[in-house]
């Protein structure tokens, strides 16, 4: 009697524990595709190179122009963005690109034609910052990497925003 006890109860939470580890990686698989599905797409313009990973294939690393950004930009209290700190970056068009407009701590209210694009800050200097978006790198078919590399300063990279910051590419033109 005992010992189908132990095995129930410690049966029921290792269960629950696998269950749960389950749950989690399907949500973050959700919200990944949440973003395709739902995000709105906007074009940042950007500059590739063509690096080469021996475990993934080819690759391309972008710069975008929005990465560096000059400090009035900033529209919180403090004087700077700190290093490492989360941000969001309010982008609106500018033709058919996306040309950043404002720099927050936290998530603010966007008018229709804007989105808010969340980033973390690389660096902080004196009169610019620069922001990553999680974006800078992008795998591509084994071989086609040269041809991105051939339009570097010509390309646009198509970029899906969900409402809570979170983006992913959806395309390199």
């Amino acid at each position: 009697m005992a010992a189908s006890r132990w095995f129930g109860s410690r049966f029921t939470r290792l269960l629950l524990l696998t269950a749960a580890q389950a749950l989690f990686l399907l949500a973050i698989a959700a919200s990944y595709m949440a973003v395709g599905a739902w995000g709105q797409e906007i074009r940042l313009k950007t500059e590739p190179i063509d690096p080469r990973d021996a475990m993934y294939g080819d690759y391309v690393i972008l710069n975008y122009e929005i990465s560096r950004l000059k400090m009035p930009l900033w529209k919180e209290g403090t004087a700077k963005p700190e290093d490492g700190q989360t941000v969001y970056v309010v982008v609106k068009p500018e033709g058919d690109i996306y040309e950043p407009v404002a720099v927050y701590g936290s998530k603010p209210a966007v008018s229709a034609d804007q989105v808010a694009l969340k980033g973390r800050v690389d660096y902080s200097g004196y009169d610019q910052f620069s922001v990553k978006y999680g974006l800078e790198r992008y795998y591509v078919p084994e071989g086609t990497g040269g041809e991105l590399e051939k339009k570097a300063g010509n390309t646009v990279v198509r970029v899906k925003v969900a409402s809570w910051g979170q983006s992913r590419i959806s395309e390199i033109e």
